[in-house]
């Protein structure tokens, strides 16, 4: 089987992590019928309106987080910077449940966001 980059990055992940992957993959495309998925710096993107809203990832020490781009202007408690000026991230952990309530309001702001800059 031929796959393309974006399944690699899927599947090149041991559970529970390659779960956790898709799972968040599925909930960010579920959001919104503007929302895409693209490979930018070796990990999937996800946009909105052609505009990069997040992205997700795994730190050097193996957590896994989904990184908000326009951080620096949404407001959640889930959310820390984390030594980045600009973006904000949200750790996830495979073994307990995904935070979907939390991800979908910072969603929600982030999507106003890019509609006031897009309108």
């Amino acid at each position: 089987m031929i796959m393309n980059k974006l399944e690699e990055f899927y599947f090149k992940f041991e559970e529970p992590e390659k779960s956790l992957f898709l799972a968040l993959r599925e909930i960010f495309l579920g959001w919104d019928e503007q929302m895409s998925e693209c490979l930018k710096y070796g990990s999937p993107c996800f946009t909105y309106r052609g505009k990069i809203l997040c992205y997700h990832w795994k730190d050097k020490k193996g957590q896994a987080y989904v990184l908000f781009n326009y951080g620096k202007l949404l407001n959640h408690p889930l959310l820390e910077f984390k030594g980045r000026k600009l973006m904000q991230s949200v750790d996830v952990d495979p073994n307990q449940d995904i935070p979907i309530d939390g991800l979908t309001e910072i969603f929600y702001q982030a999507k106003k966001i890019i509609d006031s800059k897009l309108d």
